[in-house]
């Protein structure tokens, strides 16, 4: 009893270390995630973004515009010379707002 205790309470600890991933599901409502990471502005301002189930960052351009997978990974999860760090929520719903930009 004591091993399926502590077999629960550590797959409880990795499930809250799992990245959380978007956008928006069945009916375009989306799921409020947080994001950390570093940007070197090369494809200028964003709008909102997130980390895939693939490693990539998708990002928006602007409210209701498709995200788009950086390919060239001017995202990046660590400091990159030449790169900022950005925060953002990510996809979610409610209005206003979610700059990638600090």
């Amino acid at each position: 009893m004591k091993r399926a205790i502590a077999a629960l309470g550590f797959v409880g600890l990795l499930a809250g270390c799992a990245p959380a991933y978007g956008p928006p599901g069945p009916g375009g409502v989306g799921v409020a995630v947080s994001y950390d990471g570093f940007y070197d502005d090369y494809y200028g301002p964003f709008y909102d973004g997130y980390w895939g189930r693939d490693n990539y960052f998708y990002y928006s351009r602007g409210p209701g515009l498709p995200y788009r997978r950086d390919l060239y990974r001017h995202f990046r999860r660590n400091y990159w010379n030449g790169f900022h760090p950005i925060h953002g929520r990510g996809p979610g719903p409610g209005p206003g707002p979610r700059p990638g930009r600090p």
